[in-house]
């Protein structure tokens, strides 16, 4: 599985942004997602994860009631709408695809990565 990573940029706090993470190679509707980020210098923190039918999900602490996970298996993609952003949400974002038992908020456990999206939060 091939995934690419889509939607980042420089927004302002309080703004909305919306990550899109396309799979290639084989259809998403197996695994489990997540979305992580990571600052640089510092390890890569869970964001969401959401289930292979995209019926449950789940978020950190810091970001539940703000952000959004949710996927489209027949454009084999998942998303990430992020809303009321802060200045320290600024990150790069990273989307993951694991055949793991939903959650999991650990990086290991996925096998596929994308590239990574900046996103940028000015104050």
């Amino acid at each position: 599985v091939q995934l690419q990573a889509s939607g980042g940029g420089l927004v302002q706090a309080g703004e909305s942004l919306r990550l899109s993470c396309t799979a290639s190679g084989r259809p998403l509707s197996s695994y489990t997602m997540g979305w992580f980020r990571q600052v640089s210098g510092k390890e890569r923190d869970f964001v969401a994860t959401i289930n292979w039918s995209g019926g449950s999900t789940y978020y950190s602490d810091s970001v539940k009631g703000r952000f959004t996970i949710f996927r489209d298996n027949a454009k084999n993609t998942v998303y990430l709408q992020m809303s009321s952003l802060k200045p320290e949400d600024t990150a790069v974002y990273y989307c993951a695809a694991g055949q793991v038992i939903f959650p999991k908020v650990s990086v290991r456990p996925y096998d596929y990565w994308g590239q990574g999206t900046l996103v940028t939060v000015s104050s």
